[in-house]
């Protein structure tokens, strides 16, 4: 086994000494002398957005993730929105529509959940991802004040952000949107009209002053710039409800494939290799985390090369939605290039699929990426 790091290998991993480690809680049990292996190649991100900011996982050191490297993704120009003067809307089917001034949604009871969320777009082991607190008032409590009518079966949600869509051979402006169910808006008190941010107003670009926060699901879901609530009769479709953030996949039935499009909501279940990182005992820890739809993660098994796989032991989370941290202690690491591989299984009994499950195989957009992703080091001779 190797027992010293080699040049490489310390300089990957310098920026995680010990002056980084002070800066928040250490994470996987880490030491101050540990140094990072870095991963040969660097995963596939998945879509960015407008600020680019990314979670670099080799170098997290929180289990909050700082702002700069928290993922903002918009779909019109970003807009902007005095908080003085915003207002929300309530309104369509109900019986006492109103408005809410930020003072008074911040005067209403609050709830405040540690979330972490992923962009719908995210690759295997991307960065579009990342674990905050999130606080505000619950949404249930507004709307059932508002009095829906039996009819009323879709809540819509409205952003500030508008843009320009092309609807057969005509064009229409639209703001942004995305609906729920009014049973799951009505009878899911994990939802809330959120304005802080880590302990922060919440800014612009996390959809400041105010965003829906839907734990358990994708980013798309949770509109940014809230300024509009609407109760409808039927099932609102736009281009992000029934066009885009619909994912298309296959089902073989003998020799024929059934295909079905499906709009993107709850996150899978997922896990990834955060990062490889030796002591200088020489002993080395792979970590990582795994998460989903708030279904409790029980268990995370880790695969080196083509042996069998063995059990990640588990940090206790810290809340229902954010994300479970976990470690293995890889005792006989030769020189040379490894490949590592995790899988989560949740409560419920469901496994993380690999690329070549169906569930990926057919998949044939770029949405819902959980398959088991494979990420590879190189384990270098004593230096």
């Amino acid at each position: 086994m190797d027992t010293k790091p080699g040049r490489r290998e310390f300089l990957g991993g310098m920026a995680i000494g010990a002056a980084a480690w002070l800066q928040g809680e250490r994470l996987w049990g880490a030491t101050e002398d540990e140094r990072v292996i870095p991963f040969i190649t660097a995963p596939a991100g998945g879509r960015g957005g407008p600020a680019g900011p990314n979670l670099n996982w080799e170098k997290l050191t929180s289990w909050i993730t700082p702002e700069d490297q928290f993922f903002s993704v918009g779909h019109y120009t970003a807009p902007e929105v005095d908080p003085a003067t915003w207002k929300l809307d309530i309104g369509g089917l109900v019986s006492k529509p109103r408005s809410f001034s930020l003072e008074e949604l911040k005067g209403r009871s609050k709830k405040e959940h540690t979330v972490t969320l992923e962009c719908s777009g995210n690759g295997p082991a991307g960065g579009l991802i990342g674990n905050a607190k999130w606080a505000g008032t619950p949404l249930a409590p507004i709307l059932k004040e508002a009095g829906l009518h039996p009819e009323g079966i879709e809540v819509v949600f409205f952003a500030a952000d508008s843009g320009t869509e092309k609807i057969r051979d005509a064009e229409y402006k639209q703001n942004f949107a995305r609906s729920l169910s009014a049973d799951d808006a009505l009878k899911n008190g994990n939802l809330f009209l959120c304005y802080e941010f880590n302990g922060q107003p919440l800014p612009k670009a996390h959809g400041g002053p105010v965003r829906l926060v839907v734990p358990g699901s994708y980013g798309v879901t949770w509109v940014k710039w809230i300024n509009r609530i609407e109760v409808q009769d039927r099932k609102y479709e736009n281009r992000f409800m029934a066009r885009d953030y619909v994912t298309i996949r296959g089902e073989k039935r003998g020799e024929e494939t059934i295909w079905r499009e499906t709009s993107v909501g709850k996150m899978n279940l997922k896990s990834v290799t955060a990062r490889v990182t030796r002591r200088s005992d020489g002993a080395l820890r792979i970590a990582g985390a795994a998460w989903g739809d708030g279904t409790p993660i029980k268990s995370v098994d880790v695969k080196i090369d083509d042996e069998a796989w063995k059990p990640a032991q588990l940090t206790p989370n810290k809340d229902q939605f954010a994300w479970t941290f976990w470690t293995l202690d890889w005792g006989n690491a030769k020189p040379g290039e490894h490949s590592i591989t995790s899988r989560a299984t949740d409560a419920h009994g469901k496994i993380q699929p690999t690329a070549d499950d169906p569930f990926i195989a057919l998949k044939k957009t770029r949405w819902e990426n959980n398959q088991q992703a494979v990420r590879r080091i190189r384990i270098e001779e004593n230096g």
